[in-house]
């Protein structure tokens, strides 16, 4: 049923290819220049803190803000992943994760602010979050290689293009949710706008942002092994070598591991949103 005979890959293609990449090359080199030195840092800093170190500071953090049950867990699984020689692996996963999540936060939580402001952005931006969401993950990973090349990078553009949606409507929500009352009360003691981002809506959203935060974190997590298509070292390039080599024993190890970090990171930022 061919009603109108749209070139859609055409355009696409001619837009990409003869306007896009030569007009802004430059900027997209620059951009990528910016991100591969950060994630080159954080990586650095995973990876070189001794693994007992940093198994003991995380640890800790799960005990604080998520309880005794969820550090010796923490725990089981640090030991698991360095009785299969998988923690370097894990902490490359884990950098990658934490770059494009502070990216996420860095972009999100305004655009989440000023979405709960304004209506009319409101309108223009959920459909565009509706779009980011849907959109098949696999389809992040064209143009993040044109524009990027292979590596962390293109990794880290389209973990972040794919988790940030979570953090615009929590935050939106959030802030949504406020009772009037509240508002009124603060309003009538004369704050202003900007006290009352800062002094009163943001403090009592930080909950329901937090929770925003914690869904971002899983789906960046949810990437890793996609991630690995475009040349992410990490625990999902275990789990992809492991279906390329139908070694079922490899792809368990990588996506434990996987597993692990998921519950961790999971634990401690619902606890640190249930504490603040």
């Amino acid at each position: 049923m061919n009603y109108f005979n749209l070139p859609v890959e055409k355009w696409t293609n001619i837009f990409v290819n003869d306007w896009l990449i030569p007009t802004l090359g430059d900027f997209f080199n620059s951009i990528s220049d910016i991100i591969g030195g950060f994630i080159d840092l954080i990586t650095n800093i995973f990876t070189k803190i001794p693994p007992e170190l940093m198994a003991i500071i995380i640890i800790i953090l799960a005990w604080k803000f998520a309880g005794r049950w969820v550090a010796l867990f923490s725990a089981i699984g640090f030991l698991y992943l360095g009785s299969v020689d998988i923690w370097r692996e894990a902490m490359q996963t884990l950098s990658v994760v934490v770059v494009a999540t502070i990216l996420s936060i860095i972009v999100g939580i305004p655009i989440g602010i000023i979405t709960s402001k304004s209506k009319t952005v409101d309108r223009i931006v959920r459909p565009i979050l509706d779009f980011m969401q849907t959109l098949p993950s696999f389809v992040y990973l064209i143009p993040a290689i044109l524009l990027f090349g292979l590596g962390n990078v293109p990794a880290v553009i389209s973990t972040f293009i794919f988790a940030t949606p979570p953090s615009v409507r929590m935050t939106n929500l959030g802030i949504r949710q406020i009772p009037n009352d509240v508002m009124e009360a603060a309003q009538a003691f004369g704050a202003t706008q900007k006290q009352l981002l800062l002094k009163v809506q943001l403090p009592l959203a930080i909950p329901t942002i937090m929770a925003g935060i914690n869904q971002t974190i899983m789906l960046a997590l949810s990437m890793a092994v996609i991630a690995s298509m475009i040349g992410a070292p990490g625990l999902g390039s275990l789990v992809l070598s492991g279906i390329s080599s139908v070694n079922v024993g490899k792809g368990l190890v990588g996506g434990l591991g996987i597993v692990v970090l998921a519950i961790i990171l999971d634990r401690i930022t619902q606890g640190l949103g249930q504490k603040k």
